[in-house]
């Protein structure tokens, strides 16, 4: 288990999304086993867990700025 959470950390948020994807579009078809869609179900809230997670920290990033002496202050536009 703690070998599949390191492989998650290791995927870019498009990887994961698609593997996220994956997964639904295999549960969706009801096809799949009881053990094996709990098992799906569990990998796939991880991933949407790591999606959410590197999403908050995206926009966190891009909503702060620097100004020229080193402070970081929050974006704001200015509507006219």
């Amino acid at each position: 288990m703690a070998e599949k959470k390191e492989k998650e950390k290791e995927l870019t948020f498009e990887e994961a999304l698609d593997h996220l994807e994956e997964i639904v579009k295999k549960l969706e078809t009801g096809e799949v086993p009881l053990e094996e869609a709990i098992t799906e179900f569990n990998e796939a809230m991880s991933l949407a867990k790591s999606c959410d997670e590197k999403l908050k920290n995206a926009e966190e990033a891009i909503t702060k700025l620097v100004k020229e002496n080193g402070e970081v202050v929050d974006f704001e536009v200015k509507e006219d």
